[in-house]
Parts: C-alpha cells; structure tokens; sequence
C-alpha cells in the first residue's frame, strides 16, 4: 500500500509542477467535494444532492483552487527573500484581513444564491445574520493553520495543504450557510 501511495505522490508531485494552476484547482474542487459529502453525511439530508455537490465542486475549482494559486504566488513576492517568525505573523495578518473576510462572505453569497437559488433579499438577511459569528470563528481557527502553512510548508504545496484543511472548514460552513428549510430535505 505503501508504494502505491508513494507512487500517486509522485505523480502528484510531476502534475503540480507541470500544470500548477490546473493540479491546484482539481485538488481545490475534489476536496470541496469531499467537504460537501461529508456535510451532506453529518446534516442528515434526506436525499443526497448531487447538484449541490457539483456546484461546490465548481466553486473549489473555479475560485478556490486559482485564488490560492494566484495569492501565495503574490504573498511570496511580497515578502521574497525575508523569513522569520516576524515575517510569518505579517503573511498572517495580511491573509486574515484581506483574504479571509472575501472568502467567507463570498461563500455564504454563493451558497445561498448558487446552490441553494434563494433570492438576493433571503440571502442578504442570511449573511447580515450569520456573518459575524463565522468570521469571528474564522479569525480563531485559521491563524493558527495558516502559520504553519506559511512557516513549514513550500510555496508549491500550500494551497493542497490550505485546501486539505478548508474541506474541514468548509463543512462547518456549509453547515452555517444553510437556509433553516433546506434541513429538511
């Protein structure tokens, strides 16, 4: 089993550094995927929704995948050639109020017009609600990932890592996303 793995590494390994943006936006949109199996699972959905799979396939792909490719390229030219602890808290704090505040409203916005097809006023009050708490909750647990992404992990493996770590995420904000009537589907 062990060489399997080995040998699927590998592979991974050739396609990320041959085709880094389409490696990272597959692994972005499988991992959304995953995410959303799994939250489909813990909900209790009556009927498993495909549809919503794929939409949150997509989203991982079309805007995920690409958005870590594009901004730790950026993150990496920012701060090129400087290292250290200091310059690892300022990537953080950076990411954190920049990218971290788009990327949950955007998904809830999604969600709720995308997948869910809820109209803009339902999906306004849902994310003026349930903003907030989320980003709140954002600011808690992603620090503390991106550190370690940031300080141990190289330039061309960070979005797998970060992706690997939002499908986690991105259960609890699925979760947070639903509107109260699709919980009974």
């Amino acid at each position: 089993m062990s060489d399997k793995v080995s040998e699927v590494w590998k592979k991974y390994l050739l396609q990320l550094q041959l085709h880094p943006l389409r490696t990272k936006a597959i692994s972005a949109g499988v991992l959304a995927g995953c995410s959303d199996f799994a939250a489909q699972k813990i909900s209790g959905v009556k009927k498993f929704q495909f549809k919503r799979l794929f939409l949150l396939m997509i989203y991982g792909f079309l805007y995920s995948g690409p958005l870590g490719h594009f901004f730790h390229k950026l993150m990496d030219k920012i701060f090129k050639g400087k290292q250290g602890n200091s310059i690892v808290a300022q990537k953080v704090i950076l990411e954190q109020l920049t990218v971290s505040p788009w990327n949950n409203m955007l998904f809830m916005m999604y969600y709720g017009l995308v997948v869910e097809g809820r109209t803009w006023p339902m999906v306004k009050s849902k994310v003026k609600k349930d903003y907030p708490t989320i980003q709140l909750t954002s600011w808690k647990f992603w620090p503390i990932v991106n550190w370690v992404n940031y300080q141990y992990m190289p330039l061309q493996l960070r979005v797998l890592f970060h992706s690997s770590i939002a499908s986690c995420w991105a259960i609890f904000l699925n979760l947070k996303a639903r509107s109260a009537t699709i919980k009974n589907a």
